[in-house]
């Protein structure tokens, strides 16, 4: 009898070929409002001065993008840097991360383009938490299969937490922007607390386990 045919992991190095370009195709989309803006200002006599007044927030929009969108691609390339063999729900896990790096190019026209209210800081910084939890799934899915990657398991469990404090302080800002008008988007400086708020998930998380294995009754004498 013939052994079940197994599919065959993918192959790493096209896998990041692949990520690498949806990144810069969707990096490259967040220019083109303003390149169509900037003709709207050549057509309406704007001189350059007058251009970036009228225009500062989609300038801001756009860097805030571009730098969410690359931090995104720095953390990605860091999580999968020792990933040697590509697994199919793995792949499904990245196609989800990739949708959401294709669509922020939409939310971030809106910011840029459309009065502020609400729901368009739902839809920008939701997205943002969206992508973070996609680089959770696959951080905890090469945890718990330490025979994709020649990484220390200790090394996947410090990016669930930086993603976990990640995903606490998007959802922290969301609420801010949200219920402090007059704060925006600037509550996305929240992030910038994601090492200290790490180090407390690590201790929530050491602590549960410590409290776990004291209350778990030992073997019957």
């Amino acid at each position: 009898m013939t052994a079940p045919h197994r599919t065959p992991p993918f192959r790493t190095e096209r896998f990041t070929a692949f990520v690498d370009a949806v990144v810069a195709i969707a990096m490259t989309l967040l220019i083109l409002p303003l390149m169509e803006a900037v003709s709207d200002a050549a057509s309406g006599k704007l001189t350059t001065a007058e251009f970036f007044h009228e225009h500062s927030g989609q300038l801001l929009s756009f860097a805030l993008s571009f730098l969410l969108i690359a931090t995104f691609w720095m953390g990605h390339h860091s999580q999968y840097r020792d990933v040697e063999r590509i697994t199919t729900p793995l792949i499904w896990i990245n196609v989800a991360w990739m949708a959401t790096i294709v669509w922020l190019p939409v939310p971030t026209a809106m910011l840029g383009q459309i009065d502020t209210d609400p729901l368009q800081k739902v839809v920008y910084i939701g997205t943002l938490i969206a992508t973070q939890l996609a680089t959770l799934a696959g951080g905890i899915y090469l945890a718990r299969h330490p025979e994709l990657s020649t990484a220390p398991p200790s090394t996947y469990r410090a990016g669930v937490l930086g993603d976990l404090a990640a995903i606490i302080l998007f959802a922290a800002a969301l609420l801010v922007a949200v219920l402090v008008p007059e704060i925006g988007y600037a509550a996305l400086f929240l992030l910038l607390l994601n090492a200290p708020v790490s180090r407390l998930v690590d201790r929530l998380s050491r602590g549960r386990s410590r409290d776990s294995d004291v209350q778990t009754p030992g073997p019957a004498e």
